[in-house]
Protein backbone atom coordinates (compact mmCIF):
# COMPACT_ATOMS: atom_id res chain seq x y z
CA UNK A 1 0.00 0.00 0.00
CA UNK A 2 0.77 3.55 -1.01
CA UNK A 3 2.20 5.81 1.94
CA UNK A 4 0.56 9.65 2.96
CA UNK A 5 -3.16 7.63 2.50
CA UNK A 6 -6.11 8.09 4.65
CA UNK A 7 -8.27 5.19 5.11
CA UNK A 8 -11.50 4.90 6.82
CA UNK A 9 -12.41 1.57 8.38
CA UNK A 10 -15.81 1.88 9.18
CA UNK A 11 -19.07 -1.20 10.23
CA UNK A 12 -21.49 -1.35 13.09
CA UNK A 13 -21.44 -1.89 16.21
CA UNK A 14 -20.30 -5.51 16.72
CA UNK A 15 -18.26 -5.27 13.36
CA UNK A 16 -14.76 -5.67 15.26
CA UNK A 17 -13.37 -2.28 14.85
CA UNK A 18 -11.92 -1.95 17.48
CA UNK A 19 -10.10 -5.78 17.62
CA UNK A 20 -8.92 -4.59 13.82
CA UNK A 21 -7.37 -1.53 14.68
CA UNK A 22 -5.46 -3.15 18.06
CA UNK A 23 -4.24 -6.03 15.62
CA UNK A 24 -2.87 -3.49 12.45
CA UNK A 25 -1.38 -1.68 15.85
CA UNK A 26 0.29 -4.63 16.71
CA UNK A 27 1.42 -6.07 13.21
CA UNK A 28 2.86 -2.71 11.91
CA UNK A 29 4.65 -2.75 15.89
CA UNK A 30 5.95 -6.04 14.83
CA UNK A 31 7.89 -4.41 11.62
CA UNK A 32 9.32 -1.96 13.72
CA UNK A 33 6.82 1.35 12.94
CA UNK A 34 6.05 3.76 15.26
CA UNK A 35 2.31 3.72 15.97
CA UNK A 36 0.07 6.61 17.24
CA UNK A 37 -3.06 5.35 18.64
CA UNK A 38 -5.85 8.01 19.19
CA UNK A 39 -9.00 8.36 20.43
CA UNK A 40 -11.74 11.04 20.96
CA UNK A 41 -11.82 11.67 24.97
CA UNK A 42 -15.51 11.55 24.39
CA UNK A 43 -15.44 7.38 24.67
CA UNK A 44 -14.73 6.81 28.11
CA UNK A 45 -16.21 3.13 27.89
CA UNK A 46 -12.36 1.40 28.37
CA UNK A 47 -11.35 4.12 30.79
CA UNK A 48 -9.62 7.75 29.75
CA UNK A 49 -6.96 6.79 27.68
CA UNK A 50 -7.24 3.18 26.83
CA UNK A 51 -8.64 1.48 24.28
CA UNK A 52 -10.13 -2.44 24.60
CA UNK A 53 -12.26 -4.58 22.25
CA UNK A 54 -14.89 -6.74 23.00
CA UNK A 55 -12.43 -9.91 22.48
CA UNK A 56 -10.52 -8.28 25.35
CA UNK A 57 -7.46 -6.50 23.10
CA UNK A 58 -6.24 -3.46 24.87
CA UNK A 59 -4.06 -0.46 24.18
CA UNK A 60 -2.98 2.86 25.69
CA UNK A 61 -3.94 5.70 23.28
CA UNK A 62 -3.64 9.52 23.29
CA UNK A 63 -6.96 11.47 23.57
CA UNK A 64 -8.13 14.75 21.88
CA UNK A 65 -11.09 17.12 22.65
CA UNK A 66 -13.61 18.74 20.05
CA UNK A 67 -11.76 21.78 20.75
CA UNK A 68 -8.16 20.27 19.72
CA UNK A 69 -6.53 20.91 16.51
CA UNK A 70 -4.43 17.31 15.45
CA UNK A 71 -1.73 19.26 13.48
CA UNK A 72 -0.92 21.11 17.09
CA UNK A 73 -1.47 18.21 19.30
CA UNK A 74 0.54 15.67 17.48
CA UNK A 75 3.71 17.47 16.39
CA UNK A 76 6.01 16.39 19.11
CA UNK A 77 5.00 12.76 18.94
CA UNK A 78 7.05 10.38 17.27
CA UNK A 79 5.26 8.42 14.43
CA UNK A 80 4.78 6.28 11.14
CA UNK A 81 1.28 5.36 11.03
CA UNK A 82 -1.62 6.73 13.18
CA UNK A 83 -4.81 4.84 14.17
CA UNK A 84 -8.05 6.58 15.27
CA UNK A 85 -10.56 4.88 16.94
CA UNK A 86 -14.43 5.79 17.56
CA UNK A 87 -13.22 8.42 14.29
CA UNK A 88 -16.96 9.11 14.02
CA UNK A 89 -16.52 11.92 16.96
CA UNK A 90 -14.04 13.51 15.24
CA UNK A 91 -14.63 16.92 13.69
CA UNK A 92 -14.87 18.05 10.41
CA UNK A 93 -11.89 20.09 11.03
CA UNK A 94 -9.60 17.11 12.46
CA UNK A 95 -10.43 14.71 9.95
CA UNK A 96 -9.53 17.76 7.23
CA UNK A 97 -6.43 17.63 9.84
CA UNK A 98 -5.68 13.99 10.28
CA UNK A 99 -5.34 13.61 5.80
CA UNK A 100 -2.94 16.99 5.74
CA UNK A 101 -0.71 14.87 8.71
CA UNK A 102 -0.73 11.85 5.99
CA UNK A 103 0.09 13.92 3.18
CA UNK A 104 2.50 15.76 4.91
CA UNK A 105 4.53 13.61 6.78
CA UNK A 106 3.78 10.59 4.01
CA UNK A 107 2.37 8.55 6.49
CA UNK A 108 -0.95 6.23 6.29
CA UNK A 109 -3.57 7.64 8.57
CA UNK A 110 -6.20 4.36 9.64
CA UNK A 111 -9.44 5.27 10.76
CA UNK A 112 -12.15 2.69 12.80
CA UNK A 113 -15.59 3.92 13.10
CA UNK A 114 -19.23 4.05 12.68
CA UNK A 115 -20.37 5.77 9.46
CA UNK A 116 -23.63 6.38 10.64
CA UNK A 117 -25.95 7.16 13.73
CA UNK A 118 -28.83 5.04 15.60
CA UNK A 119 -31.01 7.37 12.78
CA UNK A 120 -29.22 6.14 9.76
CA UNK A 121 -27.82 9.41 9.19
CA UNK A 122 -23.35 10.46 8.61
CA UNK A 123 -21.53 11.26 11.68
CA UNK A 124 -19.82 14.81 10.86
CA UNK A 125 -16.55 12.78 11.01
CA UNK A 126 -17.54 10.08 9.45
CA UNK A 127 -19.19 12.07 6.40
CA UNK A 128 -15.90 14.53 5.88
CA UNK A 129 -13.70 10.82 5.84
CA UNK A 130 -16.21 9.75 3.03
CA UNK A 131 -15.68 12.36 1.47
CA UNK A 132 -11.14 12.53 1.52
CA UNK A 133 -10.52 9.34 2.37
CA UNK A 134 -8.58 7.47 0.10
CA UNK A 135 -9.70 4.62 0.54
CA UNK A 136 -13.16 2.96 2.41
CA UNK A 137 -13.41 -0.02 4.26
CA UNK A 138 -16.42 -1.67 4.70
CA UNK A 139 -16.26 -4.15 8.13
CA UNK A 140 -19.28 -6.20 7.91
CA UNK A 141 -21.67 -7.80 10.53
CA UNK A 142 -25.14 -9.21 10.18
CA UNK A 143 -28.72 -8.71 11.76
CA UNK A 144 -29.97 -11.54 13.83
CA UNK A 145 -32.32 -12.21 10.31
CA UNK A 146 -29.06 -13.08 8.63
CA UNK A 147 -28.99 -9.59 6.15
CA UNK A 148 -26.03 -7.38 6.21
CA UNK A 149 -25.91 -4.80 9.14
CA UNK A 150 -26.20 -1.15 8.51
CA UNK A 151 -28.08 0.50 11.46
CA UNK A 152 -26.96 1.00 14.88
CA UNK A 153 -30.16 0.59 16.67
CA UNK A 154 -30.48 2.20 19.98
CA UNK A 155 -32.74 0.76 22.19
CA UNK A 156 -34.43 2.52 25.54
CA UNK A 157 -36.40 -0.26 28.07
CA UNK A 158 -36.12 -2.68 25.54
CA UNK A 159 -37.64 -1.21 22.61
CA UNK A 160 -36.04 0.94 19.62
CA UNK A 161 -35.65 4.77 19.84
CA UNK A 162 -35.20 6.94 16.46
CA UNK A 163 -34.71 10.48 18.01
CA UNK A 164 -32.81 11.87 20.33
CA UNK A 165 -29.18 13.08 21.11
CA UNK A 166 -27.17 11.88 18.07
CA UNK A 167 -24.22 11.20 20.60
CA UNK A 168 -25.06 8.92 23.50
CA UNK A 169 -22.35 6.47 24.77
CA UNK A 170 -22.78 3.10 25.08
CA UNK A 171 -22.60 -0.75 24.09
CA UNK A 172 -24.24 -3.37 23.86
CA UNK A 173 -26.65 -2.27 26.54
CA UNK A 174 -28.14 0.69 24.21
CA UNK A 175 -26.85 -0.64 20.86
CA UNK A 176 -27.71 -3.64 18.52
CA UNK A 177 -26.42 -3.75 14.78
CA UNK A 178 -29.64 -4.45 12.32
CA UNK A 179 -30.74 -4.57 8.88
CA UNK A 180 -32.27 -1.19 7.61
CA UNK A 181 -35.53 -3.61 7.16
CA UNK A 182 -35.69 -5.28 10.42
CA UNK A 183 -34.88 -1.38 11.81
CA UNK A 184 -37.48 -0.03 9.95
CA UNK A 185 -39.65 -2.38 11.14
CA UNK A 186 -38.58 -2.53 14.93
CA UNK A 187 -38.32 -5.94 14.91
Amino acid sequence: MEKGMLIFNYGTMNSSKTANALMLKYNLEQKHFNVLLLKPAIDTRSGENIIKSRIGLMSEAVTFNEEDNLIDKLKYYEFDAIILDECQFATEKQIEELKLIAIDKKINVYCYGLKTDFTSHLFAGSKRLIELADKLVELETYCECGNLATINARFVDGKIVKSGEQIVIGDEDLYKPMCYSCWLNEK
